[in-house]
């Protein structure tokens, strides 16, 4: 039984794929390598798309001998040892730590000494970012590069290679379906073909689709790709694209994202990007947001689409957001107006609008402030020429 991962796994920065700004010969990375001045490095990024990969080709490059763990399952004493292996030699290990995120704060602590004089070279990866998890003694020793997910084109180069190597049989569509639905992550693309191998020699798409019925995705539950679908989500509502916006939303439904969450952040949206243009989205949103935690997955997708197709084709507003952050930031700077004793408890001079048709001209202010600025969009057009009626404005 090949196996393809082991096979194929890049041995120099000019067999890597998919991370020329790491693996190029211009780039500071493989640079810093080949002059034997790398320092302390965290990497980050997808599953599969060259972590561990890099790890080794930077011991191999700087010729250093090489320990692999993962922080899941490291014991302080097992890096003790090599600590103490390598206390007065000339050659200093590499020790690379998978799910670096992971470290506790006394196996971080015990990485201070010898990162501080350099007795050793830590390599961490993470498919989050570890600088929010390491200590700031840690970050401030080391430095940081991210990897992306593969690109198609990448990933179709290392099938070719595979599919020479294995002397298989595939043909364009069961290609393009292997490359597609690995979302990025060459380990998933290799896997897939070496089970698929060991069926047959002839790799048909229908073969393929039986081992992998759906697309991989990253599960929204991984810090970085939560963060930047729910923005997606926000912005595509925000900037009328119902297509994108329901693309997201299912992006985050497949990746495990809870419904309730999802609902929230609509609910927030409906207030702060569709506002008074649009009022009834705020009901709808609050609705969608008690419907959804009451029924769950998977008639939720249906409430949530609802609700987001909705807000899209709502006509925005952000004139209440910026009202009221203009007049936080006011009081934050310090402008705190006397309150007019006409309209305190005392209620000396104060006129009932009541008596006087509804609108009746006296101060509520003591110094003249404006923070709201209605605009002419939808239902806060009508809310704007209401207000101009109601104090008698042309």
């Amino acid at each position: 039984m090949a196996d393809f991962t082991q096979l194929l796994r890049a041995k120099n920065f000019d067999e890597l794929v998919g991370q020329e700004h790491l693996s190029s010969e211009v780039a500071p990375l493989r640079r810093l390598c080949e002059k034997f001045a790398l320092g302390h490095s965290f990497f980050y990024g997808p599953a599969g798309t060259g972590k561990t990969s890099i790890a080794r080709i930077i011991a191999k490059v700087m010729d250093l001998p090489f320990y692999e763990f993962n922080a899941t399952s490291l014991k302080i004493d097992q890096l003790r040892k090599i600590f103490e292996q390598y206390k007065n030699a000339l050659q200093k290990p590499l020790i690379f730590i998978d799910e670096v995120h992971r470290l506790a704060k006394n196996q971080q602590e015990i990485l201070l000494p010898v990162m501080e004089n350099n007795s050793v070279l830590i390599i961490g990866a993470s498919t989050e970012n570890p600088f929010f998890s390491l200590t700031s003694a840690i970050r401030s020793r080391s430095m940081l590069f991210e990897l992306k997910h593969i690109s198609n084109e990448s990933l179709e180069k290392l099938l070719d290679r595979a599919i020479e190597y294995g002397a298989l049989e595939m043909d364009a569509e069961a290609k393009e379906y292997l490359v597609a639905s690995s979302g990025g992550d060459a380990r998933a693309m290799l896997k897939l073909l070496e089970f698929a191998s060991n069926l047959e020699t002839t790799i048909t798409i229908e073969m393929l689709k039986s081992l992998r019925p759906n697309a991989l995705q990253a599960g929204s539950s991984e810090a970085g790709v939560h963060y930047d679908l729910i923005s997606a989500l926000i912005k595509s509502i925000r900037g009328s694209d119902e297509n994108a916006a329901i693309y997201y939303l299912a992006r985050l439904i497949e990746g495990g994202e809870s419904a309730d969450f999802i609902a929230r952040r609509l609910v927030i949206l409906a207030s702060e990007d569709v506002g008074n243009a649009n009022p009834q989205a705020l009901t709808l949103t609050t609705s969608c947001l008690t419907s959804v935690s009451k029924i769950g997955y998977p008639e939720a997708r249906i409430i949530l689409s609802q609700a987001v197709v909705y807000l899209c084709a709502s006509p925005k507003s952000n004139s209440s957001y910026l009202a009221i952050n203009a007049a936080l930031q006011a009081v934050k700077e310090g402008v705190l107006l006397d309150i007019p004793k006409s309209i305190t408890q005392q209620n000396e001079g104060y006129l009932y609008p009541h008596d006087f048709g509804g609108y009746v001209d006296q101060d509520y202010l003591s110094q003249n402030l404006e923070f709201v600025e209605l605009k002419d969009i939808g239902y806060e057009a009508k809310m704007k020429e209401w207000l101009q009626k109601i104090k008698h404005k042309d």
